[in-house]
């Protein structure tokens, strides 16, 4: 019986020293460093693609700041932050992926672009220059009209992701 007893109190010992590490793990995928890092700033993306949508600019810009805030404890304030966003939506193009048998467009596909200027002030080399960008195909007996929310939509979630791990993600 000693033993019996000596082993379970052995093992709740362990099990209490593992609870008690403060090993973190974040599935968002975010790794900051909070204590050097504690602001973001995120200025407005403008639109300037040739192609405009109108709603597209504040979708856009809802979705990108929504990241940071649900994903991170980073304070979004709007000047000089430890990091800084800032670009343009500089595509938003249409065209014809097939044709089908008859001549005529079969798939249409969307493409978005975005280019973005990133800098971590308190480590230069993170920051960065580029594009990014995300595309949907809808079937051509589709009026644009009707798929162009949510197909944007979709293109938007998939370029603010890609911009997240980009820059705070660190993959």
């Amino acid at each position: 019986m000693k033993s019996r007893s000596s082993i379970l109190f052995s093992v709740l010992f362990m099990l209490l020293m593992f609870a008690s590490c403060t090993i973190q793990y974040k599935f968002n995928g975010a790794s900051i460093n909070y204590n050097e890092v504690k602001s973001i700033t995120i200025e407005n993306f403008a639109n300037r693609a040739l192609f405009q949508w109108g709603p597209m600019e504040s979708m856009f810009n809802l979705s990108l700041t929504d990241i940071y805030a649900r994903q991170t404890k980073l304070k979004q304030i709007s000047r000089n932050g430890d990091l800084m966003l800032k670009g343009e939506i500089t595509g938003y193009d249409q065209l014809n992926k097939s044709v089908s048998s008859d001549g005529f467009s079969a798939m249409v596909q969307l493409k978005m672009t975005v280019k973005v200027a990133f800098e971590n002030t308190k480590n230069h080399s993170e920051d960065f220059e580029k594009s990014f960008s995300a595309t949907r195909e809808f079937d051509a007996t589709q009026q644009l009209n009707d798929v162009q929310e949510e197909l944007v939509q979709q293109m938007i979630n998939e370029i603010v992701e890609q911009i997240f791990n980009a820059t705070v993600a660190n993959w």
